[in-house]
């Protein structure tokens, strides 16, 4: 397997699975120009294509050996800044309320405090939980699924309501897990810090 040992977390930057990261953030704000300037489909099609890139370069990753640090925090990155552009975009349209953007938004201000909290403490990152996995998952598929309503008039009866039940899921599972980190956090700063103890845990995926 060529690059880094399976198993280990490089510290290259100019990796192919990188690359792929840095195109699929560079496109974040095309995506958002097109949602609010109501162009759907493009707009979708913008989505396809970063979701390819993401599963590209989660393949790429595993079967060069390229996994890195970079990597770690690129994905979950651009998870969240899509997510966000999605309700942005359809919320500037009137076309979802604000609270619901609010209330993503919160979340993850919530878990940046944690973040503050923890290093306060000499601690990094908490492990990714399952659960967050899962909410950023719904949220990624349920607001595409929203979006193609708009897209094509046709399947809005359909695509609507079960984009909207996964999308509100999705925020009540963000929160449930951000409950979870908030949990985790106060039970880690109340554990005795041994010194030289490797707690820092970097994000690898978003949750």
């Amino acid at each position: 397997m060529a690059g880094e040992s399976a198993g280990a977390v490089g510290s290259r930057i100019w990796t192919i699975p990188n690359l792929l990261s840095m195109l699929r953030l560079a496109l974040v704000p095309v995506f958002l120009v097109f949602i609010v300037r109501g162009d759907d489909i493009v707009a979708l099609v913008v989505l396809v294509v970063a979701s390819f890139t993401d599963l590209l370069d989660g393949y790429l990753a595993r079967r060069l050996g390229q996994v890195t640090r970079l990597g770690q925090l690129l994905d979950p990155a651009a998870d969240r800044l899509y997510i966000f552009a999605a309700l942005i975009g359809l919320a500037a349209r009137d076309l979802v309320p604000w609270w619901i953007v609010v209330l993503i938004v919160a979340r993850d201000v919530f878990l940046l405090v944690l973040g503050v909290v923890l290093a306060n403490h000499g601690y990094g990152p908490l492990p990714v939980h399952q659960l967050g996995k899962v909410a950023t998952f719904a949220l990624f598929f349920g607001l595409p699924v929203i979006m193609l309503g708009f897209a094509f008039p046709a399947v809005a009866p359909v695509s609507e309501p079960i984009g909207w039940a996964i999308t509100l899921w999705g925020a009540f599972l963000y929160w449930w897990a951000g409950i979870i980190y908030a949990i985790e956090t106060a039970r880690v700063i109340r554990i005795p810090r041994v010194e030289d103890d490797p707690r820092s845990d970097t994000l690898e995926q978003g949750g």
